[in-house]
């Protein structure tokens, strides 16, 4: 079964938020779409906020943020207690967002990614599987600093 995914974007991430949303649903993924829905100019934490909430609550569900850099969204995404954004760039560091890290929130920066790019890094995303082993150890320590 695959797993559902909350999207979210502000102003900078729209079009390719909606480009991905698009490619997801042609591949068979459950997509709930928490905004922001237009080009207008809105705020990234508004948007990092309900998709990360809506992770944190259920495990059998993921999060895609984008904005302009990625990075805005990482940082809100990471307020949110249970959440373990991490932005990604391509193939490589979506792999290792999840093998190594067990990413729950992946975030792209609409601005320097291309959507070629996008799809690649969320399918490594997506067909990864967490290691375990040395990186159980370090993943419990960040879970640790969220206490």
């Amino acid at each position: 079964m695959k797993k559902k995914i909350a999207i979210g974007s502000d102003h900078a991430g729209f079009a390719l938020k909606e480009k991905i949303k698009k490619w997801l649903q042609e591949q068979g993924y459950a997509v709930s779409d928490f905004g922001c829905f237009s080009a207008e100019s809105c705020d990234y934490p508004d948007f990092a906020e309900k998709v990360a909430k809506e992770v944190a609550k259920d495990r059998n569900t993921i999060g895609i943020l984008f904005c302009g850099t990625g990075i805005g969204m990482c940082i809100a995404a990471n307020k949110i207690k249970g959440i373990h954004a991490a932005l990604i760039h391509n193939e490589f560091t979506g792999r290792s967002a999840r093998e190594h890290n067990n990413a729950n929130i992946i975030c792209l920066g609409a601005r320097v990614i291309n959507f070629a790019t996008a799809k690649k890094a969320i399918s490594a995303f997506l067909n990864a599987e967490f290691q375990g082993g040395r990186h159980s150890r370090r993943v419990k320590k960040i879970k640790r600093l969220e206490r």
